[in-house]
């Protein structure tokens, strides 16, 4: 009647993608608390070191600017090409592990070799292998899928990669990030479909170096003991537990006050990296402390289910990279706010998104990019199969044709 045909109306592109709103939403809005929390507890540190007293907001800002750069970059960045090269990446993650033993570029930090010199700055390389191993498990699950799912010798591989990673944290030593590779290794294989019975098998020689690592030093075997009764030694062993648990006391149901922490102001070490939850329980309560653990719920969350859409689609790799690392920053969540809150031992991990640090917001913020493109290549494939079912077979659009163009 209105002169139209009587065909019916069809998109002129290919399937579209979209990002995940609510996991952009849960990143956005823990970085900002971040950027919010490292004010409030930095300020007094870099002014009692003549540095200034945004000195540390400053840094934060400009690694949190690349990051976001780093973020934006592979958010546009198709995961085949992360997916063809994830070998390549992961000989160029151990050679960083190395170089930090070399005396020309390694850098001894609290008795600790983990960075590595950049004349300008440091960089500890574990915070990229994260990342790096987190897609070549990927890469490595695809391609041999069957054999993981049904035979001992298909796990043995990523499990050896992950051991081999191990050993070169331990020696540094980063104890916190090794049992983070372990953690999130076995996750990502189990839920490629391994027998726990495999894992288990498998996982049990490692067990002994862990126990290992962590009684060989004086002050690991002080850092558990202080962690079981931390008040028997109020100011020496476990003064960064006891000053934390104070500062979490004092915040109650709705904390003290933004800005109003007293325990930041030289009581508690580490205000503003592995201890920044604790100043956020004394100035927000324990409402901010759920706020941030309902983010964190959010973003792993989101980012699990994604990856269980992914895998059921057929897209396994993008399902896998959303696996892991939903895990990787689920766990090391976990373990920073169990050590702030008293219910694990003292470990070097930071807050993901709120922590101050460069090399951990930098590679963060890469791993929330790439799980984002991972959710827009699923979202696409999503897409691409409800055009099927809703459109003839002459109809469904022609991924090779043209942007704009008729198939």
């Amino acid at each position: 009647m209105f002169g139209f045909g009587t065909k019916q109306a069809q998109r002129r592109q290919g399937p579209r993608g979209s990002f995940d709103l609510p996991l952009l939403l849960a990143a956005l809005a823990l970085a900002a608390l971040g950027v919010v929390m490292v004010t409030s507890s930095s300020i007094a540190v870099a002014d009692g070191s003549h540095q200034g007293a945004f000195y540390y907001l400053k840094r934060h800002l400009v690694f949190l600017f690349l990051g976001g750069c780093f973020a934006a970059a592979a958010m546009r960045t198709e995961l085949k090409t992360l997916e063809k090269h994830s070998f390549l990446l992961l000989l160029l993650g151990i050679i960083m592990l190395l170089m930090v033993f070399l005396p020309v570029f390694g850098m001894r930090i609290n008795g600790a070799r983990r960075w590595v010199n950049l004349l300008v700055t440091s960089f500890q390389p574990v915070e990229a292998v994260k990342l790096i191993l987190v897609a070549y498990l990927a890469s490595y699950l695809v391609r041999h899928r069957e054999g993981v799912e049904y035979e001992l010798f298909g796990v043995v591989k990523p499990v050896g990669v992950a051991g081999l990673i191990v050993l070169l944290l331990l020696a540094q030593p980063d104890f916190g990030s090794a049992a983070l590779v372990v953690a999130t290794t076995v996750g990502m294989v189990w839920l490629a479909g391994a027998r726990m019975r495999n894992l288990l098998l498998l996982a049990t020689p490692l067990v002994p170096a862990l126990i290992y690592a962590a009684t060989a030093e004086d002050y690991r075997i002080k850092r558990l003991t202080s962690f079981l009764d931390p008040w028997k030694d109020p100011f020496n062993d476990g003064f960064q537990l006891t000053q934390a648990l104070i500062a979490v006391g004092r915040g109650e149901w709705t904390g003290v006050g933004l800005g109003s922490s007293v325990q930041k102001l030289f009581y508690l070490p580490e205000a503003h990296t592995d201890f920044i939850l604790a100043v956020l329980a004394e100035e927000l309560g324990l409402a901010g402390i759920v706020l941030v653990i309902f983010l964190y719920v959010v973003l792993v969350g989101r980012g699990l289910y994604v990856g269980l859409k992914g895998v059921e689609l057929g897209h396994r790799f993008s399902g896998y990279v959303a696996y892991g690392i939903s895990l990787m920053m689920g766990f090391q969540a976990m373990v920073s706010i169990g050590v702030n809150l008293g219910v694990l031992p003292t470990k070097g991990l930071t807050l993901p998104l709120i922590s101050s640090g460069g090399s951990s917001v930098l590679m963060t913020c890469a791993m929330v990019g790439v799980l984002l493109r991972a959710t827009f290549e699923i979202n696409r494939a999503e897409d691409a199969r409800q055009t099927a079912v809703r459109l003839p077979a002459n109809a469904v659009p022609d991924a090779s044709a043209p942007l704009g163009g008729m198939a």
